[in-house]
């Protein structure tokens, strides 16, 4: 039995993914960094065996596809239907057959042991129902010595492509102080805290490093509003509790606490991510 509260979080995400979806080529783009850090990171290459945990509509899987080339394969995971359904359909457009997809839970891998080089997570493990026991499913499914990593958002003053909507709208609706471990954006924005999961998961070597890159694409902030209202679960729930005439007043305060970020007809945010790894123990 799935808990309440899980069932509703996986319920808001079966809503985003058509929003995901209907932006797959600009989030591709403005999160390109972030796939390339995993990368670089775990040093992926050709005929590797690796584990996407949590892929939504598809990245990483459908990049590292083409790395590790057709002596390879990318196994997809996620536990949204909507996400894996859309994946899917991407990586079947492009042809590509070296990917595997299963809708499953972080924390209950439906793999034997030692079967990946390498697990990556992309901006899911801020969503994992039990961050500890998602690692060490991780690292149970890798390789000896294997390598797992994550990318998670740094702080949220260091990413203004959120703060610049929530902070505003955080002024309007009255919202219920969330615990410091509640499944969210920012769940291991401080430095430290997601290292020291992966150390209690029994992981080893774990390093911590800063991603600076930019959020950039050449859309106007009217498709950034859109953009971020429509396909951020949180941001939808607070919205709906606006009164229609606050609306036009938060969208007027946003866009001008952004203005910086708008230039000539292109959108660049500062951002910044945390990519944390670790190896696992070799018996």
């Amino acid at each position: 039995m799935i808990p309440e509260e899980q069932k509703k979080a996986l319920d808001s995400w079966q809503i985003s993914a058509r929003y995901w979806e209907k932006y797959r080529v600009l989030i591709g783009q403005i999160f390109a960094p972030l796939t390339s850090g995993l990368v670089e990171e775990t040093q992926i290459g050709i005929g590797q065996t690796v584990l996407d945990i949590g892929g939504g509509t598809g990245e990483p899987s459908l990049t590292i596809s083409c790395r590790v080339g057709p002596t390879g394969s990318v196994t997809y995971t996620d536990p949204v239907a909507g996400m894996v359904e859309t994946a899917q359909a991407e990586a079947g457009r492009r042809g590509l057959t070296n990917i595997y997809f299963r809708q499953c839970s972080a924390d209950d891998l439906p793999f034997p042991d030692l079967l990946f080089d390498v697990a990556v997570g992309r901006l899911s493990a801020m969503f994992f129902a039990d961050p500890v026991k998602a690692v060490r499913e991780a690292l149970r499914v890798i390789v000896e010595n294997g390598c797992v990593s994550f990318v998670v958002w740094g702080p949220k003053e260091a990413n203004p492509f959120f703060s610049a909507i929530t902070d505003v709208i955080d002024r309007f609706v009255d919202v219920p102080p969330q615990g410091p471990d509640a499944p969210e954006t920012f769940r291991f924005a401080d430095p430290g805290k997601l290292a020291r999961i992966l150390k209690k998961a029994c992981a080893k070597s774990v390093i911590e490093r800063k991603l600076n890159f930019e959020i950039k694409a050449r859309i106007s902030f009217e498709q950034f509003w859109q953009l971020r209202t429509e396909m951020s679960g949180t941001l939808r729930e607070k919205m709906a509790r606006l009164a229609p005439d606050q609306l036009p007043t938060v969208k007027q305060a946003v866009a001008e606490s952004a203005r910086k970020y708008f230039v000539s007809g292109t959108m660049s945010f500062p951002a910044q991510a945390l990519i944390v790894s670790g190896r696992k123990l070799a018996v």
